[in-house]
């Protein structure tokens, strides 16, 4: 992956800078709107946020289990969504990401189908349409699907968790949007989850991986050349559901976040905390609901620091955990969601600057899955590209921008597509030519 400094030159004092966002409080009960649901296919297990036409505001993408299909959900411009349309996918789709996989600039999708043993990848159109999926050949039982450059050739690879195979798949781009045949490394018993960042600093993509049956979280290194070495684990108080990476305590380096199945005060989400190497420390558990099916990093309340949003899948509930600005959370608060959550994405919806939530909700009952939009309400941040919190557009901001794009930080994902790319810096350059209110 390129780092944001191999595209727009900046002096060498950006290593030395931290950093930070305008501070903007909001009271953790009132951050979001109550949800508006909207229809997608039979059994919504999962959900992902990206500019999928092209017109610079965020879509949604569902993967739907029992119908077998993707639902596409375009943006009307504010915030609320067209109904959905849906593509076929292979034999009970239960994860979808979303990236630019064939280089072409626009975002295209890849489903993991968990009885189908395979993987589709559904090629962008152009216009928010998407051409018939190519499928290829997965483990066991693929369950979640991660989009970014593992081997540093500047195209899209793909991670796929296997969860009866006890390991992840590689799927290494062609550079053309077909991928190689997938190349496994093993991980814990029931591998649910994955996700993507540079976890030691060393410049190259690993791969953090959360395991259900094994309760614990897989860390695997990567080589240097899309080949990874053996997983560490780390233990867990329950089954991993979901893992997220973001800096959580503001020294610089990405942490981990694991939704998990427990209910006590070691259960419902891990945090593990980066020791500045790609190690973490052990565990600490927050309470997140009743089942922690899927956890998201973002700063929430607009106060520069990262924060928590956990869906319970066993209920009709989301956890917002607000940090204390060391790493440390505070108590969740409770949002209403739609029935029975599995999957929660973070991103711009609405287009007013800070991030908003969509759920996947799969539903009690055949045919009443759909995927619940919250709107943040805290009223978009001071300015945007205005990254240092001087209230003034500088070299600075630019430089601040540097470290959150080379650490993978989900602040720099300003395109919400899931990953780093030229397009999160021209997103930056809009917001900084386009100039403080």
């Amino acid at each position: 992956m390129p780092r944001i400094r191999d595209l727009v030159a900046v002096p060498a004092a950006a290593a030395l800078m931290a950093p930070a966002v305008l501070a903007q409080d909001c009271d953790p009960a009132e951050i979001f709107a109550p949800q508006v649901a909207y229809g997608v296919g039979d059994r919504a297990d999962a959900v992902a946020i990206g500019d999928l036409d092209g017109d610079g505001d965020a879509d949604l993408a569902v993967a739907n289990a029992v119908s077998g299909d993707a639902s596409v959900l375009l943006n009307n411009g504010d915030g609320t969504f067209a109904s959905d349309v849906l593509y076929a996918a292979g034999d009970y789709p239960r994860a979808v990401a979303i990236g630019d996989v064939d280089g072409d600039g626009d975002a295209d999708l890849v489903v993991a189908n968990t009885n189908g043993n395979d993987i589709s990848v559904l090629l962008n159109r152009g216009d928010g349409t998407f051409a018939p999926q190519v499928r290829y050949a997965g483990g066991i039982g693929p369950r979640s699907a991660a989009i970014g450059d593992l081997d540093g050739d500047g195209d899209a690879d793909l991670a796929v968790t296997n969860g009866f195979d006890r390991d992840v798949s590689v799927l290494l781009n062609n550079g053309d949007g077909t991928f190689g045949p997938q190349v496994s490394y093993g991980a814990g018993n029931g591998p649910r989850s994955v996700a993507i960042g540079d976890l030691d600093g060393d410049g190259d993509a690993d791969l953090a991986v959360a395991n259900t049956f094994s309760q614990d979280a897989s860390v695997l290194m990567n080589n240097g050349d899309g080949t990874f070495a053996s997983d560490v684990l780390y233990d867990l108080p329950f089954g991993g559901q979901s893992v997220a990476i973001g800096d959580l305590d503001g020294d610089g380096a990405p942490d981990l976040a694991v939704s998990t199945t427990g209910t006590t005060a070691l259960g419902g989400v891990s945090v593990l905390l980066n020791n500045g190497d790609g190690t973490f420390a052990s565990q600490v558990g927050y309470v997140a609901g009743a089942f922690g099916s899927s956890v998201v990093i973002g700063d929430l309340d607009g106060d520069g620091d990262a924060d928590l949003a956990v869906a319970d899948g066993q209920a009709s509930n989301l956890s917002v955990l607000i940090n204390n600005s060391d790493g440390t959370f505070a108590p969740e608060v409770l949002y209403v969601s739609g029935s029975r959550p599995t999957s929660v994405a973070i991103g711009d919806l609405d287009g007013d600057g800070d991030p908003d939530l969509a759920t996947a909700n799969r539903g009690d009952l055949p045919g009443d899955a759909n995927v619940g939009v919250l709107l943040n309400r805290c009223g978009p941040y001071g300015c945007p590209a205005d990254l240092d919190g001087d209230g003034a557009l500088t070299i600075f901001d630019f430089l601040a921008f540097g470290n959150l794009f080379d650490l993978m930080d989900p602040a720099a994902d300003l395109d919400g597509d899931g990953d780093f790319t030229i397009f999160d810096f021209l997103t930056f350059q809009n917001a900084f030519d386009a100039g403080c209110p």
